[in-house]
């Protein structure tokens, strides 16, 4: 893979190393503010725009029974969740006024064309295309348009991906990923994983540190997951500790604008074997046994389980 391509984290020499770049700012900064939520019981804003549901694409049939579907719907930002470089991720109640139907959703909205995209995003997009000739120069030549075509694409590979995960998930219970509500343009709603009581999202794999007997759990809870992927025909592409959940005890997959089609990129194993080394370094690290954790030997089982070996 051309150095270029590679994210910025393969290629330090010097410096604190991370596991990921985009990690969340309060893992650097201090905690932030939790959002503020409203109480249960408070009736919907008349101010709060409609629910976006009718004009938007939507998520796998049959809907959870969580999920609030009625036109009637107001739509309240609570705060926001996460920023980063990419796209930013706010917390929304979504509620039916004077009833006590309401659930919590995480819209995640990517960057229109004014700002950052996604760094190095050559290598990622390898593989994609779009039919029209005139898309596909503004999108090489990155000018405004073609920045915004990317920013829609990152958002609908991200959905499709998830909305196969899911529905794979649903039926074989060996990868879970937070079921994908609606796309509508760049921004993406999905289910809040965590606490709706509180509005307290999972932690992330990078914050917690498990016992050996939980440590080993999530590793296999991993390696299914990963199967999953790569018989699918994916690598996740950034997969990091930051990009795992862990919510009562279950591994959550997040953050898959960059998923990879592992046949059709040409360097879809280069990036399958990042993600492989990124994870199991970590895991190493908190004291997985090394026969557990071999990066080389999974990889190979990836990229077997994927056709290519």
């Amino acid at each position: 893979m051309p150095e270029h391509d590679l994210p910025a984290r393969e290629r330090r020499g010097r410096g604190k190393s991370r596991f990921d770049d985009d990690e969340p700012y309060y893992l650097k900064h201090g905690r932030p503010a939790e959002p503020a939520l409203t109480e249960p019981d408070d009736e919907a804003d008349p101010e709060d725009p409609w629910s976006s549901w009718d004009g938007a694409v939507h998520g796998p049939e049959p809907h959870p029974e969580w999920l609030v579907t009625e036109l009637a719907a107001r739509d309240t930002e609570l705060g926001v969740l996460k920023t980063g470089k990419e796209a930013d991720v706010h917390l929304v109640r979504r509620a039916v006024p004077e009833t006590g139907r309401s659930c919590l959703l995480a819209a995640k909205r990517y960057r229109d064309a004014q700002h950052r995209l996604f760094h190095r995003d050559a290598g990622y997009l390898e593989g994609r295309r779009v039919r029209r000739s005139r898309e596909n120069r503004a999108m090489a030549g990155r000018t405004a348009f073609g920045r915004q075509m990317i920013a829609g694409q990152w958002a609908a590979a991200e959905f499709a991906a998830l909305a196969r995960l899911w529905e794979i998930g649903a039926e074989s219970g060996r990868i879970a990923v937070p079921y994908p509500v609606q796309l509508l343009g760049t921004e993406l709603m999905l289910e809040f994983v965590g606490d709706a009581a509180e509005g307290q999202a999972a932690p992330r794999l990078a914050q917690l540190r498990p016992e050996p007997a939980e440590l080993r759990d999530l590793w296999e809870q991993l390696v299914d997951a990963l199967v999953v992927l790569a018989r699918a025909g994916y690598a996740h592409g950034d997969l990091s500790p930051y990009n795992l959940l862990v919510h009562r005890g279950r591994l959550v997959m997040i953050d898959l604008p960059q998923v990879v089609d592992v046949v059709a990129n040409p360097q879809g194993p280069e990036f399958l074997t990042r993600d492989v080394r990124v994870v199991g370094a970590w895991f190493a690290a908190r004291g997985l046994p090394a026969p557990d954790a071999d990066p080389a030997a999974l990889t190979e089982l990836l990229l077997r389980e994927a056709g290519i070996r």
